[in-house]
């Protein structure tokens, strides 16, 4: 099979002999900030070749998040495993370079506004002449066409229009969100799927499609339930906090040290367990708390009850009755006890790949686990424009002098510790040339 997913490859690469179910890919990143980052961080965790096309000024997910040393911690994770190559897109150059490197890709990511790759040369009907197995990812707010396909879109403005913003919070306050960029990674995680399905595609017909992934509309599918809610019942979601609506108890209670815990256990047979822990097993013979239907009937007073009890004991005595009944419940972790806590341990959740400058990095583990051929973190995100001399060279042949006449041009852009192994690079190679003309 995967000689027949990945058959469009050109030319060999070094990283080809990569772990994991995507190795012999090679990927072609154009896009910027989280959702088009995202979606080729997931293909590079299990094998492919991505190559990360970064303007000279450098990805606005760079400056996002916390920073040491002047080094974006953020980027340290979103960029792992890429090989990061930095040229202008402005210029004809800069585009002409990106297409010899694109027409190249198994896959290609982009999420510009609609018409840029278009304006830019760059569009799929363009590189799709050359390569017809191409598959071309595009990430947008709004989708290739339609009334809104022209607007700016990010990710948490799409989110209000999926109506996922609307429902999240507590119902005396406005819309909350979630203190990450929820809708980019829904939409990543949608176009890294739409990509495997069309290799897969590929390797029954030999030919590539694009993907259109839309951030309101991978916002709007998690809002399955509540559609034919509305079209059936006319019942308009709104936010519930903590609670999940019409199944209780379910939701977040005090404890008698000042914590939280969330317990779930709306099903009959585990509210029964339940109530045994809390000494309260004659509540099964109340008509308020006798059915799950009741219980959703009566939330305000099943929570109350629940909390009576939560608030008599402190948060570690909860857990180990509770985990001892098998009643589904867990404290609201802080990234803190992430860190101490052993299960994330065992399963490599947290893993840390070195960083030159900052020694081992820590950041979330590849996700999901594979028995067979398994993704990994190879190393920290690359430095802007640290790889763009190795891949102009190595991908398109270019010669020492021709790479630097880019980056005289401004065409190409190189980091400092590249730069000056570049430039000892081609001291030696004039050197060894005059010695050879002596």
């Amino acid at each position: 099979m995967e000689e027949n997913v990945i058959e469009q490859k050109t030319n060999a690469s070094p990283f080809d002999v990569a772990f994991g179910p995507l190795r012999g890919c090679r990927v072609v990143e154009l896009g910027s900030t989280v959702a088009g980052p995202f979606c080729a961080r997931l293909l590079a965790d299990f094998g492919a070749d991505v190559i990360k096309i970064e303007q000279p000024e450098g990805d606005a997910v760079r400056s996002m998040g916390k920073r040491k040393q002047g080094r974006s911690l953020y980027g340290a994770s979103i960029l792992r495993n890429k090989r990061i190559a930095s040229l202008d897109l402005r210029s004809e150059k800069g585009r002409q370079i990106a297409r010899e490197l694109c027409v190249r890709a198994d896959i290609v990511i982009e999420n510009f506004r609609p018409g840029t790759l278009e304006r830019w040369g760059l569009g799929y009907e363009q590189l799709s002449t050359d390569n017809p197995g191409l598959i071309l990812v595009r990430i947008s707010g709004y989708g290739q066409d339609g009334p809104y396909s022209d607007r700016p879109g990010y990710g948490v403005v799409c989110e209000a229009v999926s109506g996922l913003r609307e429902i999240t919070g507590d119902p005396d306050r406005p819309p909350a969100r979630v203190a990450v960029s929820m809708t980019d990674y829904i939409t990543g995680l949608y176009a890294a799927f739409g990509a495997s399905l069309a290799l897969v595609e590929r390797g029954r017909t030999g030919k590539g499609q694009v993907i259109d992934a839309a951030l309101y509309e991978a916002a709007f599918s998690f809002m399955e339930p509540h559609i034919p809610a509305f079209q059936q019942l006319g019942e308009i979601a709104r936010r519930a906090g903590p609670r999940l609506p019409n199944h209780t108890p379910n939701s977040l209670y005090p404890t008698g040290d000042g914590r939280f815990i969330h317990i779930t256990a709306g099903s009959q047979s585990v509210f029964k367990r339940l109530v045994d822990v809390m000494g309260r097993s004659g509540l099964m013979d109340d008509p308020r708390f006798a059915t799950p239907t009741a219980r959703s009937r009566y939330e305000d007073d099943t929570d109350e009850v629940v909390a009576q009890w939560t608030r008599s004991l402190p948060l570690v005595r909860i857990e180990q009755l509770l985990n001892e009944a098998a009643v589904p419940a867990a404290r609201i972790y802080t990234i803190e006890d992430i860190f101490a806590d052993p299960h994330y341990q065992a399963r490599q959740m947290l893993v840390s790949p070195e960083d030159p400058i900052l020694g081992p990095v820590a950041m979330a583990g590849v996700v999901p686990r594979l028995s067979c051929t398994p993704g990994a973190v190879r190393w920290a995100g690359h430095d802007l424009g640290q790889d763009t001399a190795e891949i102009l060279m190595g991908e398109l042949g270019l010669s020492h002098a021709e790479v630097d006449a880019l980056v005289r041009e401004g065409v190409a852009f190189i980091s400092a510790d590249r730069a000056a192994k570049q430039s000892s690079e081609s001291a030696r190679t004039c050197g060894a040339h005059v010695n050879n003309e002596a």
